[in-house]
């Protein structure tokens, strides 16, 4: 699937290929603290994948619990995540952040990991009392 997507301020643009069936949500707790959320959600896809059209991304790097780098791409003037990327023989695994595809309607997560982290109220979210718009 083709999409297009850009930080909260337009300084960063990208296209990508991406693929529907994968698309997954992370409650881990580097993906909380980044986000200020209980999860993150991300489509998974390769550097090649993705194509920037305006600007270029700030990248910083940080090691998980699971031992891997991973870099968190992001835009140096309003702070949007965009994509995250590994090094070594992980340095095609990229995934672009949920929220900054302009089409992430059309991509519904397929998987969860890092679960043992959510937040434990995470099942609650669907019975709270919610308004349209505020």
């Amino acid at each position: 699937m083709h999409v297009d997507g850009q930080c909260h301020c337009g300084k960063v643009a990208f296209e990508a290929e991406v693929d529907p069936e994968a698309v997954s949500v992370c409650h881990c707790t580097d993906c909380q603290t980044l986000t200020g959320s209980p999860f993150r959600v991300t489509a998974i896809c390769t550097k090649a994948d993705v194509r920037l059209t305006r600007g270029s991304p700030k990248i910083y790097g940080k090691r998980g619990d699971n031992g891997r780098m991973r870099f968190q791409h992001f835009c140096a003037d309003c702070g949007s995540p965009l994509f995250t990327s590994g090094e070594g023989d992980q340095a095609d695994d990229w995934g672009i952040r949920w929220g900054s595809i302009r089409q992430r309607d059309a991509l519904r997560p397929v998987r969860q990991i890092w679960c043992r982290s959510a937040a434990v109220w995470i099942d609650a979210v669907p019975l709270l009392p919610g308004r349209p718009e505020d």
